[in-house]
């Protein structure tokens, strides 16, 4: 399955389960707007630091959206190599296996 067909496949899970837990669905969307809103820092790092936590905790759907969202903000290859090699860094073997999802899908979605 590609990149793009699991970020789609996973805003559809999120859609159903949003409608099955409003509450929290609302919650959680009025903290990340707060956190992207809010702070001094631009949303190309704030998604750079997201992307990093993501690896470590080895979270493939948030890889994968942060990856997307990276793209949207004007993130280059290199700067995604450099959050990729600390993630690694902080996190050791496994870290190396996700940022190879991370980098993976960033050739997809560059490749079009």
């Amino acid at each position: 399955m590609s990149y793009k067909a699991k970020i789609d496949g996973m805003r559809g899970e999120l859609r159903v389960m949003n409608k099955a837990i409003p509450d929290t669905a609302k919650g959680f969307g009025t903290l990340s707007k707060a956190v992207h809103d809010g702070g001094v820092l631009d949303v190309k790092t704030r998604e750079f630091i997201a992307l990093g936590m993501a690896i470590v905790q080895r979270c493939e759907p948030c890889i994968l959206l942060h990856v997307e969202a990276l793209m949207k903000a004007g993130a280059t290859r290199e700067e995604l190599g450099d959050v990729l090699s600390m993630a690694i860094q902080m996190s050791g073997g496994p870290g190396m296996m996700y940022a190879g999802h991370a980098l993976a899908c960033w050739d997809e979605l560059a490749a079009g």
